[in-house]
């Protein structure tokens, strides 16, 4: 093989191994919103934001999901930082109409102009400068499905000491009362 050859096939794995890295490491998330107003959608449990102020917050544009009352099931969303009082917006770009505006948590961790990233939970959400009340929940979809606990299994190393501490004052009682 000539050695232009082997860099370009090194090159290559390089390239596939961090495509894979960064492909596993990004979970499908489903963001619900309950309340005074429904609507989902899925995203990312990371990635980069279409625009974003660092210190304020960022905007994804274009997402689609289900978003009553807008004019595609399109809907850009901004996530708001602490400073900002948190929260998020649902903008419907194509009707120029904000669907919801909530005050509440930070919603994720990370740069506003770099990389986020979600974290799965259920969080309390306000209606910005009204009454109304939401829930917001993120789902981890890739997450291995709970199981409700059948009961408590002794561990290997559990039976092992029991069994070795049975042992022991078998011998010693064995010792005890005469062979």
């Amino acid at each position: 093989m000539s050695l232009n050859l082997m860099k370009s096939l090194k090159t290559a794995v390089v390239v596939a191994s961090l495509f894979a890295a960064t492909a596993a490491n990004a979970a499908l998330y489903q963001f619900t919103v309950t309340g005074d107003y429904n609507a989902s959608w899925q995203l990312n449990s990371s990635g980069v934001a279409d625009d974003g102020v660092d210190g304020v917050g960022f905007v994804i544009y274009d997402v689609d999901g289900s978003f009553p009352g807008s004019l595609f099931d399109l809907a850009d969303l901004y996530f708001y930082n602490a400073d900002q009082d948190g929260g998020m917006e649902i903008y419907d770009y194509y009707n120029d109409f904000t669907l919801l505006l909530t005050d509440g948590p930070q919603l994720y961790t990370g740069s506003e102009e770099g990389v986020i990233t979600f974290t799965p939970g259920s969080y309390s959400l306000s209606e910005f400068g009204g009454s109304g009340r939401y829930t917001l929940t993120v789902t981890d979809l890739d997450a291995p499905p709970t199981t409700p606990p059948t009961g408590d299994v002794p561990e290997p190393a559990s039976i092992a000491l029991l069994a070795g501490g049975l042992g022991l004052m078998g011998v010693l009682r064995r010792r005890r009362y005469g062979k």
